[in-house]
């Protein structure tokens, strides 16, 4: 287990995952996750997806618990791992609204990076996030990410077109800010 000031990175498990149904099926939840993500999703599905990420060599996935109580609000990982190029990209979200807005993702984001580059020895770790979603940005701009550029109108939700935009850290910026000590 990796732990930040308020949550503590864990194994996800089986138990987890009708909570993680629940909160993919909430449209406010899943419209800022990645394309696919907004379509009803069914324990068959997260399931699936449980027996196909908890094993593999190119992922690391867990489960978001509270510090002060163990309570799952949400799920974080690294996919894509490029070990060649000391590369992945980072994925969270927050499922339990009442854990919105108030630090917990900022905390996971800064807790995973930490596990990523001292741990896994990484170099650079992006991430992909919608412009409509202000909150996240602010969460990964405080752990240290940067904008690095834009898919112009990369995504078509709500009955519109939106822009995505690329965000990255590198262990140097990492480094020199300071945010190993976090």
């Amino acid at each position: 287990m990796w732990y930040g000031e308020k949550i503590i990175l864990s194994a996800i498990q089986r138990d987890y995952l009708p909570q993680y149904v629940e909160w993919l099926n909430d449209w406010e939840v899943a419209q800022n996750l990645m394309p696919g993500a907004p379509f009803p999703q069914n324990i068959e599905d997260e399931t699936e997806w449980f027996e196909k990420h908890r094993k593999g060599a190119d992922k690391f996935i867990f489960a978001i618990l509270t510090r002060a109580d163990k309570k799952l609000i949400g799920n974080s990982g690294l996919q894509n791992v490029d070990w060649k190029n000391r590369s992945a990209v980072f994925g969270i979200f927050i499922g339990d609204k009442n854990y919105w807005s108030k630090g917990y993702g900022t905390d996971a984001t800064r807790t995973l990076v930490r596990f990523a580059f001292e741990q896994l020895g990484l170099n650079r770790i992006e991430l992909w996030v919608y412009a409509f979603n202000t909150r996240a940005m602010r969460a990964y701009e405080k752990a240290g990410f940067k904008r690095e550029g834009v898919r112009r109108q990369g995504l078509f939700r709500n009955g519109q077109f939106h822009d995505e935009i690329l965000m990255s850290i590198l262990r140097a910026e990492w480094n020199d800010t300071g945010s190993e000590k976090s």
